[in-house]
């Protein structure tokens, strides 16, 4: 039989399969009873030997210090790559670092720093399933520009200033906090809410941020069709934004923005009251959000990316960059 026709038998993808075969193979037969011992002799091997974290203490504590900056183990794994390039002994996979949290008996790290993960959970668990959009075809604003509109360099990231926003929402909806990320980076701006979140403190808050960047940032603005952006002619034309409105119904079409909200749940959790928070505990988060390595930008920071973007873009013709 075929690979592909043993896995349909047996219920297994066709590369599990051809992977049995690599390790336990006798000469060119395959064995059952053999396989079994070599799988036992593998797991026996793997019990006895320790765990890189519990052996490594240099390697350890950076992993401790990370996760308690709130990185993910992912993003710990990665950039130590970048951080240590030349000591093969600053290196552990993200896997390792969960079941040295998680895994009873192989637990070389801290199990307070579980609380530090994204999730939060003193358990691994596994991912829950997205929920499904709502629809707000109720929406109060006029006269906007639809997202299918947007021009191609906002969809392939290659230039900065094109941002995307939206609100979290504390508990009751009575309070929020706005969030703008720049598209490119995937750079941060948290927006203080006092108060309430109608649209005239909405357009106070765009426009005090908006104020704070160089031109060069101030390309266009995608958001949702809530009524906070009500006063969005007024925000465009203090700005110099332009400002696009996603599809009801269609949270995918900000994509940006619906992945950012997903990791600020780690300091901001639903049901909390969101009115608590003032600017200067919101400019630590989103300090600390912009410089935490990210996989898309091949484990560089927000921050960096950013800062590496506005330099190209303001280079001249010809003269290259120093530092």
């Amino acid at each position: 039989m075929s690979l592909g026709e043993i896995a349909d038998a047996v219920g297994f993808h066709k590369s599990t399969i051809s992977r049995e075969l690599r390790r336990n193979l006798s000469g060119t037969r395959y064995r059952g009873s053999t396989a079994q011992q070599l799988a036992e002799a593998r797991a026996c091997e793997g019990r006895h030997k320790q765990a890189k974290l519990a052996v490594n203490t240099r390697l350890r504590a950076e992993v401790e210090r990370r996760l308690g900056n709130n990185d993910s183990p992912e993003q710990i794994a990665n950039r130590l790559r970048l951080d240590f390039p030349e000591d093969p002994e600053m290196r552990v996979s993200h896997e390792t670092i969960y079941t040295s949290i998680y895994v009873q008996g192989r637990g070389a790290l801290r199990k307070d720093l579980a609380g530090h993960l994204r999730t939060g959970r003193a358990v691994r668990k596994p991912r829950a399933q997205r929920r499904a959009a709502k629809s707000d075809g109720g929406s109060p604003l006029r006269n906007v520009v639809s997202i299918s509109e947007r021009p191609p360099e906002v969809e392939d990231r290659a230039v900065p200033g094109h941002w995307e926003g939206d609100l979290i929402m504390g508990s009751g909806n009575t309070s929020a906090i706005g969030t703008l990320v720049e598209r490119a980076t995937g750079f941060v701006v948290l927006l203080h809410l006092p108060g309430d979140h109608t649209a005239v403190t909405m357009q106070t808050a765009i426009c005090e941020q908006m104020a704070r960047l160089p031109e060069t940032l101030r390309q266009t603005l995608t958001w949702d069709r809530g009524s906070e952006m009500t006063n969005h002619a007024q925000i465009a034309a203090a700005t110099g934004l332009v400002i696009y409105f996603a599809d009801p119904g269609s949270p995918w079409q900000r994509g940006s923005t619906e992945n950012t909200n997903g990791l600020l749940r780690q300091y901001f959790p639903k049901g909390s009251d969101l009115s608590l928070w003032g600017p200067g505990f919101l400019e630590q988060v989103a300090l600390q959000m912009n410089n935490r390595p990210r996989k898309r930008l091949d484990w560089r920071t927000p921050a960096e990316a950013l800062d590496a973007l506005l330099s190209e873009h303001d280079k001249p013709p010809g003269v290259a960059l120093t530092g």
